[in-house]
């Protein structure tokens, strides 16, 4: 089939049916940084598969003990044991900050989410007490399932599915600077909107909390970073009220913005994290990391995954894992982070129509707006560039929360003569 052919049998076979915000591309083939479509053009993927493809694509590592495991065994129950998985359950309790040791494997990041959740809820039912919310942030994404839908501060997401939104979720604002939802400047400001969870907690809640939940680094939302120390005082306030902190990490994680986890750029120690995309660079498998503490509290009979902790995906994420340690992956995202944010900050300063660069490692948004002054966001812009972009061989992501956020998030894999290509490019597709 040509790649015509296989668009339109999506298009008739596979739902959503529609092409909107899609790439009209068939991509056959990747290694490393590099995408090939169908017609054999190749591209430098800087989109990432939604920032899941950390390690790049087919490492040749990951590949053989895929390949490995396969020959020996793929799948059981959770009736019993398998070496992959207990291996890997064994790594992420080494590689992951502070206390967490337990693991609960699943298959998406929303299940991961939803499963915090479950531990977060458990664990205060366990105390004596109900526990019946969470705390969110506005502008959040952290699924599509039920509850993780909820958590997410995007009305967006919501729209004539008005079942999925749970009363026991309440958002607060975001630490958005750049649009700050109290008109505040930072550091001015003095982390007004870290201090104002206590008027969340006493006016907009009963009190009772299980947990609150955040990305170190809003992904999806559009690549927004908090000031340093907004996590210490966003805790803190939580557990005055016995609320644990859930660090939602299915993006954040794994080597991308300069640390192996977000959470280690703010000082703090979850209590629940939440991992998938990256932690096996694009098979599907996500992670539950609990405390001993909270994990506690979950019995035998409270939740078990038919696909979770899969053979062959755990070989492929303990391999994945092992690579980036054994490589420092992390200070190479961190040093061609700097390259990436030195680019686009000589664009910003040549295009009114980028309003903020911002970002970690290699985890970066570039905000589009109609003008500096206004900050009007301009989606159908963001649209022209990440399309002219990808006709000269670069793919990027867009998104945020107003659409307007050029994300450009690519695999560890890509090399320093690549980086710069993509901000040459990324220039000319700046130019009308």
């Amino acid at each position: 089939m040509n790649g015509d052919e296989i668009i339109k049998k999506q298009d008739e076979f596979m739902l959503p049916a529609t092409r909107e915000g899609r790439y009209p591309l068939v991509l056959v083939e990747g290694k490393g940084a590099i995408l090939k479509d169908i017609n054999r053009k190749e591209y430098i993927d800087c989109h990432g598969g939604y920032a899941v493809v950390t390690l790049g694509h087919c490492h040749p590592d990951v590949v053989k003990a895929i390949v490995e495991q396969t020959e020996k065994i793929w799948h059981v129950s959770w009736d019993f044991y398998l070496e992959s998985t207990s291996l890997l359950a064994e790594r992420i309790a080494q590689v992951c900050p502070g206390k967490l040791k337990k693991t609960l494997f699943s298959n998406s990041g929303a299940e991961a989410v939803e499963n915090a959740v479950k531990l977060a809820k458990k664990r205060a039912f366990t105390n004596g007490r109900e526990g019946t919310q969470i705390v969110s942030l506005n502008g959040s994404f952290h699924g599509r399932t039920s509850y993780a839908m909820s958590l997410t501060g995007q009305n967006k997401y919501k729209k004539g599915l008005s079942t999925f939104v749970n009363p026991n979720v309440v958002h607060a604002p975001a630490p958005y600077c750049y649009r700050c939802p109290f008109s505040m400047t930072y550091p001015e400001c003095d982390l007004h909107c870290a201090k104002h969870l206590e008027h969340v907690i006493k006016y907009e809640t009963s009190g009772d909390i299980a947990a609150f939940i955040s990305e170190p680094i809003f992904g999806e939302g559009g690549i927004i970073v908090p000031p340093e120390p907004y996590l210490k005082e966003a805790v803190k306030i939580f557990k005055e009220y016995d609320a644990i902190y859930i660090a939602d990490e299915v993006q954040t994680g794994f080597a991308k913005t300069g640390k192996l986890f977000g959470v280690e750029w703010y000082g703090v120690e979850p209590d629940v994290m939440t991992l998938a995309k990256g932690i096996a660079s694009g098979l599907p498998l996500a992670a539950t990391v609990a405390t001993d503490e909270v994990s506690g509290s979950l019995t035998s009979i409270d939740h078990c995954a038919t696909y979770g902790g899969n053979a062959v995906v755990c070989a492929a994420a303990l391999e994945n894992i092992n690579v980036m340690l054994r490589e420092r992956l992390h200070k190479k995202a961190l040093d061609l982070g700097k390259i990436f944010m030195e680019g686009f900050s000589k664009l910003e300063e040549k295009h009114s129509s980028i309003g903020e660069v911002r970002g970690k490692g290699l985890m970066i948004g570039v905000e589009i707006v109609k003008d500096k002054k206004s900050k009007v966001p301009d989606k159908a812009e963001c649209g022209r560039i990440r399309k002219k972009a990808m006709k000269k061989g670069v793919l990027v992501n867009s998104g945020g929360i107003l659409g307007n956020v050029l994300r450009v998030q690519p695999p560890l894999a890509i090399s320093e003569e690549q980086t710069k290509k993509v901000i040459e490019i990324l220039a000319y597709a700046f130019k009308p």
